[in-house]
Formats: structure tokens, C-alpha cells, sequence
């Protein structure tokens, strides 16, 4: 079973705008040494275990395409701190920093993913927010030994403690961008709507609002 609360509380989350660019964070601290979440999120036998098959040449100035979703390349990359990839288009970038954590063999993640503001501006962060608060669950399951092998993260992906996790990835997000005065309310319930029927369907908008 999923703690679903303790998951959602163990991310931060952040939406900004600088000029012409929307940046969202996700923050989240890991029960794991530095180099076991690097491998975790580099290697693709691991990846496929918590997220999706992925395949391309996984080195600077290769290209990745995962399984079903997004493809992109990857611009930057040093091991085991750093790394940044285009993810689904040249002006949409993803950047992943670890560190050591607080305590005795953690990692502290810390994820930007970053678009120009005409992209949909602020609001965004609804369409990409529940599916990356869901990536770093997978993440944490995997690293924390609660995978088994015979797991399928796809078929978990629909499952009701899933969709109970997105729910309510959902209502944070909508949070976020309330407190950040970046969107107006229309644009709001526009973005918890869409949201909403891609991560939790056949949930009332005004569940979120």
C-alpha cells in the first residue's frame, strides 16, 4: 500500500516566471545514497523498473525515446550530480540535480523543468506537475526496496492508489499556483480541468477548486 500523504508531502513544489521562461521545481528527499539514485535515474535497466522502457544513446549529445511518451537529448550531464535533457521538444528542458541529504545515506533531488512562457505560461505546471510528483514516487519505491520485480510502473500508473496520488497531486499544484498570483482564475480552472482529465478521469473540476 501507498502512504499517499507521506508521498505528497515529501515534495516541494514551486512554479516561476523570469522573463520569457516558466520554470517548475519539484524538490524531494531520498532514503538512498547519491550513486544508487543516479544509477536509478540513468541506467535503463533501472529506469524501465519505476518509470518506463527507454532506449537511444545515453551520453552527451545522444538522444533518448521513451517508451509511449517523450523522447529529447541530452545536453549536459555530470555524473553523479547533474544532468539536462531537452524533453519533448528543443525549448523544453528538464534538469536534475542530486546532492547528499540531511542524514546518513540520503539524496536530496531537485528537478526544474523549464519552457518559454508562451508555451501556456505559469498555468503549465498543471499539465506536467502530476506526472512528475508521480515519477519521483516511482523513484522513491524503487531506491526504497517497495518494488517488487514482477511490478509494471505502466500498470500501477492506473491503479486506484494512483489516481488517489494524483488527485491529490493535483489539489497541490492548484495550490502552488493560486499562491503564486501568476494566473488568473480562469486560466486556473482552465489548466485543473485539463489537469484533471489527464491524470484523474472523470473527476469534477470543482474537486480541486
Amino acid at each position: 500500500m501507498i502512504d499517499i500523504l507521506e508521498h505528497i508531502n515529501a515534495i516541494q513544489r514551486q512554479v516561476s516566471k523570469t522573463g520569457e521562461e516558466v520554470r517548475v521545481t519539484l524538490r524531494r528527499t531520498y532514503q538512498a545514497e547519491v550513486e544508487d539514485v543516479w544509477d536509478a535515474l540513468t541506467d535503463p535497466d533501472r529506469i524501465r523498473r519505476w518509470f518506463m522502457p527507454i532506449t537511444g544513446e545515453l551520453k552527451v549529445g545522444g538522444s533518448f525515446q521513451l517508451e509511449g511518451n517523450a523522447g529529447g537529448e541530452i545536453l549536459e550531464c555530470e555524473p553523479p550530480e547533474r544532468f539536462k535533457v531537452s524533453f519533448g521538444g528543443p525549448a523544453s528542458l528538464v534538469e536534475i540535480r542530486l546532492s547528499p541529504g540531511p542524514g546518513n545515506d540520503t539524496t536530496e533531488l531537485q528537478m526544474d523543468h523549464s519552457v518559454p512562457a508562451d508555451f501556456g505560461g505559469p498555468s503549465g505546471a498543471l499539465y506536467v506537475g502530476p506526472g512528475w510528483d508521480g515519477a519521483l514516487l516511482g523513484v522513491a519505491l524503487y531506491v526504497e526496496g517497495k518494488l517488487k520485480e514482477t511490478d509494471d510502473p505502466q500498470q500501477m500508473a492506473n491503479s486506484p492508489e494512483v489516481i488517489e496520488f494524483n488527485k491529490a497531486s493535483i489539489r497541490e499544484w492548484v495550490k502552488v499556483l493560486r499562491d503564486s498570483g501568476l494566473v488568473s482564475a480562469e486560466e486556473l480552472r482552465a489548466a485543473t480541468e485539463a489537469s484533471a482529465n489527464q491524470f484523474a478521469p472523470r473527476t469534477p473540476v470543482d474537486d480541486y477548486l
